[in-house]
């Protein structure tokens, strides 16, 4: 079957129409798969310009063969065809159709990632993103969140990490400070995810080696490396970690930041890089998490508390006026309470939340003879505060920091794993209370369309991934 034909469109639908008959090729063998791919590839990037104007153009292009039977009937060996020609394709129009297709079929078979990693794509991507900079935006975009997605699934091979250049790193920093006057910009939230799951592969490589990686081997963590030496000139990154951790729900992002913040609150050349205002919105925030986490974020929980530590013992936090002493005093109090309320809010108490937060209570400018610590609840007035002695809590000596980086580099959740919380569910039981109340609205009632249908971007619903630096009223 000859594939190699020119094409007169007319209009955008005869390109969709030509496009389903490219991909409808039955193929006996690799060679005519071969030149289907190459039809494929020839087709979309000579009409891209003209018909492929959004994101969701190129999804629906990539879908187009992702749901085909060229590609159900052949898929490991299509994948693999679609690997190598990233690896030596350079037009950045078909560029961008091979890394969404990567893309949107690794996100639904890990297989995709596990196959790239074997391949050495990691480093194709880096060099992509560092060298193909000034190519079209989506194109950028896209090579951020395909190293991201297949970076946060496994481990990365030792000798990639090894060949990540200082200037890479401080490129991405960079990108971010540029954007400093938009934290909406679509590159914000790209990025920082690259640069925090970089971390955690630098984490895994030090206090979690492979089997293929030998006990002398040492990979510097570029990330840490970067702050420490530049860290001042690169304050919106830390600013915007702050923010996401406020805001974002995922599990395995929070993991993500708070690895970050672990190393650097441990790294006494990175104490201070954020402001100290910062480092206050960073204390409400946690304040908030450990109140509202389940009684099932366990491991969660501990992560924050391992964090919570040097926050306050390193930062510039331990100097006066402390801030939330008293809160942060009645909130570790809580969390090691027997009985009553607190028990029922925060579960019974492990030994490891007794050990971390008799760490915590005993930072220098916490620990005094006025600890508080929870008395008897009394009828419609809450929990009682008392002045008490400190809590109780012996710390294995010479253990804790060891332990916690170990732990703390260990932590991991499946993708997409959504953080419970107690304030959503409250929430969320008075708003289906509320929809009992009200009246039943009928598909009859429904003019704007068939019964039931629900018409967006010109008939289409449309899914985007919405940045959580977005808030209500922002663009």
């Amino acid at each position: 079957m000859e594939f190699e034909v020119s094409y007169q469109l007319d209009d955008e639908q005869q390109f969709w129409d030509e496009l389903d008959d490219i991909v409808a090729a039955r193929c006996q063998s690799h060679g005519l798969i071969d030149d289907a791919l190459r039809s494929y590839f020839a087709f979309v990037s000579n009409y891209k310009g003209d018909y492929l104007h959004t994101e969701y153009d190129i999804a629906r292009c990539s879908l187009k063969l992702l749901e085909s039977a060229l590609f159900s009937a052949h898929k490991e060996y299509v994948r693999r065809q679609i690997i190598y020609s990233l690896l030596e394709e350079d037009s950045p129009d078909t560029l961008h159709l091979i890394v969404a297709l990567l893309l949107f079929d690794g996100r639904d078979n890990e297989i995709t990632f596990e196959m790239m990693n074997e391949e050495g794509i990691f480093l194709r991507l880096v060099e992509l993103i560092y060298e193909r900079k000034d190519d079209d935006a989506g194109l950028h975009r896209m090579l951020l969140e395909l190293l991201y997605e297949m970076s946060r699934i496994q481990r990365l091979r030792l000798q990639d990490l090894i060949l990540i250049e200082d200037d890479f790193i401080q490129y991405l920093f960079q990108v971010i400070e540029g954007l400093s006057d938009d934290v909406n910009d679509p590159y914000h939230y790209p990025i920082i995810r690259v640069l925090l799951i970089l971390n955690e592969q630098y984490m895994v490589s030090a206090h979690d080696p492979g089997p293929d990686q030998a006990p002398t081997t040492k990979v510097t963590n570029k990330v840490i490396k970067v702050l420490s030496a530049r860290g001042t000139a690169f304050k919106t990154f830390g600013e915007n970690i702050i923010l996401l951790l406020n805001r974002e729900s995922e599990t395995s992002l929070q993991l993500l930041i708070l690895k970050l913040l672990y190393l650097l609150f441990t790294t006494p050349s990175t104490y201070e890089y954020f402001y100290t205002n910062d480092l206050r919105v960073l204390v409400d925030v946690m304040i908030r998490n450990l109140l509202d986490l389940p009684l099932s974020a366990g491991p969660l929980r501990h992560t924050y508390l391992r964090v919570l530590y040097p926050l306050l013992a390193h930062t510039q936090l331990k100097h006066p006026p402390h801030y939330k002493k008293d809160e942060l005093l009645r909130l570790l109090t809580m969390m090691t309470a027997s009985g009553g309320l607190m028990e029922h809010h925060f579960g019974a108490v492990d030994e490891t939340t007794k050990r971390l937060v008799g760490r915590c209570v005993c930072v220098p400018w916490l620990k005094d003879d006025d600890n508080l610590e929870l008395g008897v609840e009394e009828e419609g007035r809450g929990p009682k505060v008392a002045r008490r002695k400190p809590l109780d809590v012996e710390i294995p000596g010479g253990m804790a920091s060891s332990l916690s980086v170990v732990e703390v580099t260990s932590q991991k959740e499946r993708p997409g794993v959504l953080t419970g919380s107690r304030q959503r569910e409250e929430d969320q039981g008075k708003q289906d209370g509320l929809q009992e109340m009200r009246p039943q609205r009928s598909d009859d009632d429904d003019d704007d369309g068939m019964p039931g249908e629900r018409l967006e971007a010109g008939g289409r619903t449309t899914l985007q991934e919405t940045s959580p630096f977005e808030v209500e009223g922002e663009a």
